[in-house]
């Protein structure tokens, strides 16, 4: 039997109706030639014990990490072999994460957060929205192939940090001379958190540990555009004594143009605006997480009863 060229590696906690429909829209995919490997808590409650476990199991040449709430366009292997093709040199592939169309406005709220410009900030659009070829120095394993061969030399994920894994790796990777290289043909889609309780949730963990990394990996994660909610939060607290409005109007401005924005894409004024608060409470949770994820000296996963 010939081996799978490629690899796609999917770590959950049960089986659920994610699952379900990624499975679905892989079977619809236009190049056969892979395997699935869905890695459960049975193996472990650490995302990267499972994923660095369906690595270790895996005979493909390629390793394709995507998230149990996402699933892939239907080319998506097809376009990450067309990549591979033209630049064999290059150790890893990723691309965008859109929104489906079929989430709830709650959900199309979170996702217009990471998908504009004011809300995105140092993470960039190119991770929500189709964007122009370029090389990366950190992307998520929500959509990210990698040559299995690198993988096993890098040494898989740190298994002490989740989320945040895929930074440190990414930045193994750049460190050992690897390139990165985002397409806008790679496309998965990934379903938001609903806001405010949920979205919220996922941007404790994030900034957390981006906070953290400022500080033990600077490189890839210290950067204005991480530091700029952390720097507007300690702003507004400062704003009784200081008095200096204009950075305030800037925002409010800023917040205006983004939902205006979304209004006329979307033709939804609730969407838009339940998005600019979510903008808003998200920059603001943000900057404080990221601050006492810098102030942290440790962080810790913290694994889940099975």
């Amino acid at each position: 039997m010939t081996k799978p060229f490629f690899s796609i590696i999917i770590p959950i906690k049960i089986k659920n109706n994610f699952l379900k429909e990624t499975k679905l829209k892989l079977q619809k995919q236009s190049f056969k030639n892979y395997e699935l490997l869905v890695i459960t808590d049975k193996i472990s409650t650490n995302p990267c014990i499972k994923r660095n476990y369906g690595a270790k199991i895996s005979k493909g040449q390629y390793l394709c990490f995507i998230d149990d709430d996402s699933y892939p366009d239907k080319n998506w292997l097809k376009n990450i072999k067309k990549q591979i093709d033209l630049h064999p040199n290059y150790a890893a592939f990723c691309g965008p994460a859109l929104t489906p169309i079929t989430d709830n406005i709650l959900q199309q709220a979170s996702g217009q957060v990471w998908s504009s410009v004011l809300g995105s900030g140092g993470a960039g659009l190119y991770r929500s929205l189709v964007s122009s070829p370029r090389f990366v120095n950190d992307y998520p394993t929500v959509n990210f192939v990698i040559k299995k061969t690198i993988f096993n030399q890098i040494g898989g994920f740190n298994i002490k940090y989740w989320p945040g894994e895929d930074t440190i790796f990414c930045l193994d990777l750049i460190n050992n001379h690897q390139k990165i290289y985002y397409h806008p043909s790679i496309i998965v889609y990934h379903h938001r958190r609903e806001v405010l309780k949920k979205h919220l949730a996922q941007t404790n963990r994030y900034a957390l540990h981006r906070g953290h990394f400022a500080r033990l990996f600077p490189q890839t994660s210290f950067k204005i555009g991480y530091l700029i909610p952390s720097l507007f939060l300690i702003y507004l607290i400062t704003l009784p004594f200081h008095h200096i409005y204009i950075p305030l109007y800037l925002y409010i401005f800023l917040l205006f143009l983004t939902l205006l924005n979304i209004f006329i894409k979307s033709k939804n004024f609730f969407l838009a605006f339940l998005s600019i608060f979510a903008i808003f409470i998200t920059h603001l949770t943000y900057g404080f997480m990221f601050i006492k994820g810098y102030l942290s000296p440790d962080i810790l996963f913290k694994p889940r009863s099975i």
